[in-house]
């Protein structure tokens, strides 16, 4: 399905964009699109990658000019910007709600508007019975994109909730090596939680495991 399409990866310069830009630039896809606030991690990306299928857009979702400029003539689109952090967002949680909530109505909108064929939002498990800035954030993002599905038939939204990345970049493993290489105490908040695992590969996959019309049915079976 994707040979020969334009691929847009929002907030694309974080660890699902570089599996996503792994997994196809060996494939017949024509291009790949990588919109972001960060032009350093963009001009890592440029010189790790060194591809020509790889263009590169400055902008942020909160922006909706800079959004239109990335979607026009997009084929798919992966919405993986977001403010992910729990403590940034429980400090800032107005923050939050500008770039995973008002930043997912304007890639959405533009989106419907370009005529894009599919859209797949990344949200989270803490989406569930949220307790935290973040959470909510994401299930107010959910709760976005589960209604512009109603109203569109030309443009498919699909929504995916992953578990904590393991390895990707601000998650706890990262920062547990560190701390077992600088001889610091492990800082576990409770040792009774559970927390939800998944590999990168797993999460990109994941992303792939979603066919037409099964928005609404997922997400119902997910909030039972």
């Amino acid at each position: 399905m994707f040979n020969d399409k334009i691929l847009l990866v929002t907030g694309g310069t974080g660890s699902f964009g570089n599996a996503i830009v792994d997994r196809f630039l060996s494939t017949d896809i024509s291009e790949i699109r990588i919109f972001s606030r960060d032009e350093k991690k963009q001009d890592e990306m440029r010189g790790k990658y060194n591809s020509p299928k790889l263009k590169f857009y400055i902008g942020d979702v909160r922006d909706v000019q800079s959004v239109l400029g990335a979607v026009r003539g997009a084929d798919y689109i992966f919405h993986a910007a977001a403010l992910k952090q729990v403590p940034s967002c429980e400090f800032h949680p107005l923050e939050a709600v500008k770039t995973n909530v008002i930043g997912t109505q304007n890639v959405l909108e533009m989106a419907i508007q370009c005529a894009v064929k599919r859209v797949v939002v990344l949200s989270t498990d803490k989406a569930v019975y949220p307790i935290n800035a973040m959470g909510i954030s994401k299930a107010m993002m959910e709760k976005v994109a589960v209604a512009k599905s109603r109203n569109v038939s030309d443009t498919i939204i699909n929504v995916t909730r992953y578990g904590n990345v393991m390895a990707s970049r601000g998650s706890v493993i990262p920062l547990f090596v560190n701390q077992i290489l600088s001889d610091n105490e492990i800082t576990i908040t409770d040792p009774e939680m559970t927390r939800f695992m998944m590999t990168l590969n797993d999460a990109v996959d994941l992303v792939f495991s979603f066919k037409k019309h099964q928005l609404q049915l997922y997400m119902f079976w997910q909030l039972l």
